[in-house]
């Protein structure tokens, strides 16, 4: 058990320590639940710098939860382009649509009901329930994780669904009584966490409970929390299929919801070249009149794709089903309206 005097001494030291050290003009911070929620779905796995670029556009083309919910999901998509993990994307306008249809329009305001939401998992809930709702909820995403093990030296397997309920526990024990102080209390733990008790480096000095840590009583501070145990990263060939007409359009079909990209759309993709004959075979064209571009390597989370475009600068047939059943003609003057993957908008400015 943590010590009773630390767990005691935590919610008001942090809450004194974010009003006068933490972040206060982030522009998400704000009693609107419907701003609390958006950043909160921006800010899984991506960095606040990051945000802060995507956050007002956002806001200005979507103003609200009525606004969002009524635009196509590829106004969202486009919108989110760069941002990553696209599956957030479908799942914020899936959630708009939620919000009006189940709730008239009115956010929920507590943790089980914004947990219904798609892709709202419990923290994420919490958050907006403390932020916009002042509701004594903890939350536990990687930085307050990283605060909790280092400060009452808590030691366990990160991927242990027992170890993580401990750590639950713990965040529901540190609560404030107050729920006036519940969003400066999570503003901290989130300011803490990523300013101060950085994963390498950690500003010790700096730190409010720096007398109290018992990771840096036992010397554990590098030690504490365990890392994860690394994940081989797959290597994937993927063969891009760049139809061109003289006019410069572009052809492009909109990708599974589900998968690379999904729901963005795109030039075709095939995993190998055998595949990509077949395709191309059934638009009418060969492998032979193809040029292959550079290869372009591009990072997703446990995968490095190995991407090789085949790029065809001359009018299909025009009686090519394919081509009419499964996607369109894009002029380039059109392609900033469609959501694209990252990699593919950065290859065609290149070759534009």
């Amino acid at each position: 058990m943590p010590p009773k005097t630390t767990v005691q001494q935590f919610a008001p030291r942090l809450i004194a320590w974010q009003q006068q050290h933490g972040r206060h003009h982030l522009p998400w911070q704000v009693a609107d639940p419907y701003g609390v929620w958006l950043s909160e779905i921006m800010l899984q796995q991506t960095q606040v710098a990051t945000v802060l670029d995507y956050y007002p556009r956002f806001m200005a083309a979507f103003p609200n939860v009525q606004a969002l919910a009524a635009a196509p999901q590829d106004a969202v998509l486009s919108l989110w382009q760069g941002l990553g993990y696209y599956s957030r994307a479908r799942n914020l306008h899936k959630a708009a649509q939620q919000v009006v249809a189940d709730f008239n329009g009115e956010f929920p305001c507590t943790r089980p009901q914004l947990e219904r939401l798609s892709g709202v998992g419990r923290s994420t809930a919490a958050a907006i329930a403390a932020f916009a709702f002042g509701q004594r909820e903890s939350i536990l995403d990687g930085n307050v994780k990283r605060v909790l093990c280092r400060v009452f030296a808590q030691d366990g397997d990160a991927n242990s669904k027992a170890f993580n309920d401990t750590l639950w526990a713990l965040a529901e024990s540190l609560l404030p009584p107050a729920a006036a102080d519940m969003a400066a209390y999570t503003q901290g733990l989130m300011d803490l966490g990523a300013t101060v008790c950085k994963r390498s480096k950690p500003l010790c000095n700096a730190c409010p409970m720096a007398d109290v840590c018992q990771a840096r009583v036992q010397n554990r501070v590098a030690e504490l929390p365990r890392k994860k145990a690394a994940v081989a990263v797959a290597v994937l060939p993927l063969y891009w299929l760049v139809l061109r007409r003289a006019d410069g359009a572009l052809w492009l079909h909109k990708r599974p919801q589900k998968g690379i990209w999904g729901g963005l759309w795109c030039v075709p993709c095939v995993p190998s070249l055998a595949q990509a004959e077949q395709w191309l075979a059934k638009a009418g064209l060969n492998l032979a009149d193809m040029s292959e571009g550079h290869t372009i390597s591009h990072r997703l989370t446990h995968r490095l794709l190995q991407i090789t475009p085949l790029v065809c600068d001359f009018r299909l047939p025009e009686n090519s089903a394919i081509i009419e059943r499964d996607g369109e003609w894009v002029a380039k003057a059109d392609l900033a309206a469609y959501g694209l993957p990252k990699p593919l908008a950065a290859y065609l400015a290149e070759i534009r």
